[in-house]
Order: C-alpha cells, then sequence, then structure tokens
C-alpha cells in the first residue's frame, strides 16, 4: 500500500500515523529510536506490507502489469490501490478528503524534527502540490507515476502504467475493493496486539 492507505489504516492514532507513513524511510531497527507509539506504527506500516504483499488479490492485480513492468509492478499497484482509496473516500471516511489531507500535513509539520530526512526532504513538495489529494484522480496519478518513472531515472517507464489503469480500471477497482476489506480487518487485528 501507498502513503494515503497507510495513514488511513492508523486510524484517527496521529503518533501511530506518522510511524505508519514514515517508515520506509526507517532501516532496520531504528524504529527504536522513535517514541513508542511512532514506532508501534512503523511496525505496523511493515506488518501491513508483509500481509499485502503476500496476498493472492494482489498479486492478481500485479501479475496484469508484471510482463510490462516487471519488478515495478508491485510498486504500481501499491499506487493505484491509493488512487481507489482517494477516489471512493467518502466510503471510508466521514472527513473530507481534502480536509483530511490537509489536517494530516499539519500533523507533519508538528513534528517535522523527528522525521527523517528523506521526508523532510520532499515534504515541502508534497504539501505544495497536494499529493495525497492528487491520488482521486486518474490524472493526479498519472502526475505522481511520472514522479516516480523520473526517480527511477527512465527505467521504470511506470509513467505509462495509467494507461492499464484506464483500460483495466474495473478489474483493479474491484481487486482493490476485496483486498481493502480484509486488509482493514487484518489492520484492526494487529493494532489490538501493539
Amino acid at each position: 500500500m501507498n502513503f494515503l492507505a497507510h495513514i488511513y489504516l492508523s486510524y484517527e492514532d496521529p503518533e501511530l500515523k506518522i510511524g505508519n507513513f514514515i517508515a520506509d524511510s526507517v532501516k532496520g531497527k531504528k524504529f527504536l529510536e522513535y517514541p513508542r507509539r511512532i514506532s508501534q506504527g512503523i511496525k505496523l506500516h511493515r506488518k501491513i506490507d508483509s500481509y499485502t504483499d503476500s496476498h493472492e488479490i494482489v498479486k492478481q492485480s500485479i501479475s496484469r502489469l508484471s510482463s510490462k513492468y516487471g519488478r515495478y509492478s508491485s510498486v504500481i499497484v501499491d499506487i493505484l490501490y491509493d488512487h481507489f482509496l482517494a477516489a471512493n473516500w467518502k466510503e471510508y471516511s466521514s472527513i473530507p478528503l481534502e480536509d483530511y489531507t490537509l489536517s494530516f500535513y499539519d500533523l507533519l509539520q508538528d513534528h517535522y524534527k523527528i522525521l527523517p530526512k528523506p521526508i523532510q526532504h520532499f515534504l515541502p513538495y508534497m504539501i505544495r502540490d497536494n499529493w495525497l489529494l492528487s491520488y482521486a484522480t486518474v490524472a493526479g496519478i498519472g502526475s505522481v507515476l511520472s514522479g516516480m518513472n523520473r526517480r527511477t531515472k527512465n527505467r521504470s517507464k511506470m509513467n505509462f502504467a495509467v494507461i492499464e489503469l484506464e483500460e483495466y480500471y474495473t478489474d483493479f477497482e474491484k481487486e482493490f475493493r476485496s483486498f481493502f476489506e480484509e486488509l482493514e480487518l487484518f489492520t484492526k487485528n494487529e493494532m489490538r496486539k501493539l
């Protein structure tokens, strides 16, 4: 799952949200250097990723892309799934997506000093372009995929994956919905163990 899903799956726990958001920039046991609840958010993120990577529905989505995008297919699916969460946001939250994202950016700015350097670096761009809100549109996802392609020095060709998103939109959305329902149950169960 990508940024929006990880944030959403922390529900309304601010420190858990921060940990879940920064986890990819925290390697190995470095999570132990963070306050307890943020550390738990990092561990929750890793559990969500592990569950996602091994799930048959996700593998089905990835297989639709793998011949063209190879090892980048799973990253693309994470981003596409965030699109479906954002596009159908009203089904998941009573807080409008724009308000939700702005509130989250405020949370990050309030905790700026403890964010890992890579996050501190891209945060101004994330806020300026409102990445999380942009996920709700196909054009926004196209921009995200183009940015990811640039980060791979154009090796991934992820910028073209918007073509598959449009061509198989209904299939991807159906897979997302089925998977996300299971992921929410998994996450709530894992949160009880924290």
